[in-house]
């Protein structure tokens, strides 16, 4: 049995009052983790107040704080993120700005926080921009300590223009369903790993 824990950080620009097609990529990729035995949840950014900044708290009404404590319970974090004008949210900026403000702690070892975290990324539009987002998301991701494994960067894009996105389309690319697969299962891989074999601390420790 698996006691992996995966959080998928979804930056629609829409609350969960609404569908969201970049949620529903990313339960595909969940349905893997729970055949998987790997405990996972997904949180919809946009339903939370998340400040601006990228002090660990923000201060009064900063709701970014619970959802960082969820973020270092996990071993595998996602982010998921709608394209606008050829980019990643921003929310999904955000995101990678308040996890960037929090790079300075440390684990029980003295390295930077997210050391023996991977890292994952899902992208949804109808215009191209899905390599540059994740390329711009994974990135950032492994600047600040997470393990990036090959092919976790799974994606729909739609015609150019208006036209049906990924729900609408039937959600049935082999393109997309493959790489939903190469996602899950390397982020998996990768996470388990970690917890066996960690990354030694010497010559990354961040008080050195």
């Amino acid at each position: 049995m698996s006691n992996l824990k995966a959080l998928f950080l979804i930056a629609s620009l829409k609350s969960s009052e609404d569908k969201s097609h970049t949620e529903a990529l990313s339960e595909k990729v969940q349905m893997i983790y729970k055949n998987e035995n790997v405990e996972s949840e997904i949180i919809r950014l946009a339903d939370y107040n998340i400040a601006y900044g990228i002090a660990p708290d923000m201060g009064e009404g900063d709701e970014w704080p619970s959802i960082f404590e969820k973020v270092k319970a996990a071993d595998i974090l996602i982010i998921g993120t709608p394209l606008w004008l050829g980019e990643k949210s921003s929310i999904a900026t955000l995101a990678i700005e308040r996890l960037y403000g929090s790079s300075s702690q440390t684990n029980d070892k003295g390295q930077a926080i997210y050391y023996n975290k991977v890292g994952g990324v899902i992208v949804t539009g109808n215009e191209d921009g899905a390599k540059h987002a994740s390329a711009s998301i994974l990135y950032g991701l492994s600047h600040i300590g997470f393990v990036v494994p090959p092919n976790v960067d799974t994606y729909w894009v739609g015609e150019a223009g208006p036209g049906p996105s990924y729900i609408d389309a039937g959600q049935n690319n082999d393109f997309t369903k493959k790489h939903v697969e190469m996602l899950a299962y390397n982020t998996i891989h990768m996470a388990r790993m970690l917890k066996e074999n960690p990354i030694p601390a010497e010559g990354n420790l961040l008080e050195e």
